[in-house]
């Protein structure tokens, strides 16, 4: 994890505050330090195992017999609860596309919180990152969608996460957000002072 103090966290209210002064889009950042703890996993693996094996053994070699298979269940069940506690194991037990699920999830979850579709001429812009999860994404509202698209998130967004993945995520939101301003500056130039939103970043730890 990257902690970011708050000297980083002024640099990044700053940078907001430097966006919104050229365009009318209300930029909000959130920080996750992960999207779930995945303690469920472990146990359903645990489960899972504990009755197909003995189970499998029972049917192949007829041992262990019926008192015996169960035995085998409960003991095998606690053992794994034990062994899959590790981090390591535990990070190979979650599957990639469930990590980025419960992370994108988040961020939706996210984007109604901070009340992003509240905003103005539905101009909210959302700069979201799980680092656990190496997961950026950016959410925008309908106001700003045609000017920062899909594949002009994506390519952002693309550069954001390998400055994460370097454990660089400070400049990585500097970056994103100033660029995220140049393009909104263009399409939706500010046209009066307002700030609706809390240029803080949001730390969810």
């Amino acid at each position: 994890m990257t902690p970011l103090n708050e000297y980083d966290q002024r640099q990044i209210a700053e940078a907001i505050a430097r966006a919104e002064r050229r365009t009318d889009a209300e930029l909000v950042t959130v920080l996750a330090r992960r999207a779930d703890d995945y303690a469920y996993l472990p146990l359903f693996w645990a489960a899972v195992l504990a009755l197909a094996v003995p189970g499998l053994l029972q049917m192949l070699l007829g041992w262990p017999g019926i008192r015996g298979l169960l035995v085998a269940n409960v003991v095998l069940f606690i053992g794994l609860c034990l062994l899959l506690r590790h981090p390591r194991l535990v990070g190979w037990l979650i599957p990639r596309a469930w990590r980025r699920w419960r992370a994108s999830s988040l961020a939706r979850q996210q984007f109604r919180e901070q009340n992003l579709q509240r905003t103005r001429g539905a101009t909210g812009v959302l700069i979201f990152v799980s680092e656990a999860e190496r997961h950026v994404e950016i959410l925008v509202d309908q106001g700003v969608e045609q000017y920062l698209d899909a594949s002009a998130r994506a390519a952002i967004v693309g550069r954001f996460a390998e400055q994460v993945r370097q454990g660089r995520t400070l400049q990585g939101f500097v970056d994103c957000i100033d660029t995220c301003g140049e393009l909104l500056s263009e399409h939706v130039p500010r046209t009066h002072a307002r700030n609706e939103l809390p240029n803080r970043l949001v730390i969810l730890d």
